[in-house]
């Protein structure tokens, strides 16, 4: 494969070999650069160094765990998108890993190419924000989907890359109602084999970050929208 054909690295920290391989072999036939780390420490500094496009975070790891890892690099401001893999299919952990900073979960068994779809809906998220010109602006929240940049009464304000993604496409479909399902199609990019949960926590995650200046809105039995209110 040439240089040129490559999408982006995609940084795997798995401890299972198999996995891992697995993954790899997947990636790249989409044309991704992948790094592979079985070793929690030696993750988090290839996650600082390597810049990848997406990281795929196995929970339980040697010398250091997912969720550690992805608490540090979201406090030192890293939000490269994270994607959780773990053999746990519990609520709670789902909830507080996308808490944490994640931008989606996998729980294993998994299909490879599902986390493939997801890795490239992630990146596909990213490339088209970053075509689009112009701020979008609703009340005191600003939204620079070129400089992935969102502030809050001129306060900036950080979002993980799904975070960041929820915000842009609600605020750029400003008034209109969104259903969950219509979210995870067009702001995950895949039908809602994750369940509608994952939207609401990831809505909580964005008002509690943009506090009272937050313009999404709940419409009862439907879905959200971003509006101020009247």
């Amino acid at each position: 494969m040439s240089p040129d054909s490559v999408k982006g690295l995609i940084l795997v920290v798995e401890d299972e070999r198999a996995i891992s391989d697995l993954l790899r072999l997947y990636l790249a036939r989409e044309g991704f650069g992948v790094q592979v780390e079985s070793d929690g420490l030696a993750g988090l500094g290839a996650a600082r160094t390597l810049h990848p496009v997406a990281i795929i975070l196995d929970v339980g790891l040697p010398s250091l765990d997912g969720t550690e890892i992805c608490r540090r690099l979201r406090a030192e401001g890293n939000w490269t998108p994270v994607l959780f893999c773990t053999a746990r299919d519990d609520e709670v952990d789902r909830v507080v890993g996308l808490e944490l900073g994640a931008d989606d979960y996998i729980t294993k068994p998994f299909s490879p190419r599902e986390v493939v779809a997801r890795v490239k809906a992630v990146v596909r998220r990213a490339v088209y924000a970053a075509s689009r010109t112009g701020p979008l602006v609703l009340g005191d929240v600003s939204v620079d989907p070129v400089t992935r940049r969102v502030s809050v009464a001129g306060a900036q304000v950080q979002l993980t890359a799904t975070e960041f993604d929820l915000l842009e496409h609600l605020m750029a479909n400003q008034g209109k109602v969104l259903s969950r399902e219509q979210l995870l199609s067009e702001v995950w990019g895949y039908a809602a084999i994750v369940g509608t949960r994952t939207v609401d926590v990831h809505v909580a995650q964005v008002r509690a970050k943009l506090g009272d200046h937050s313009p999404i809105r709940t419409v009862r039995g439907v879905g959200y929208s971003a509006e101020l209110e009247p």
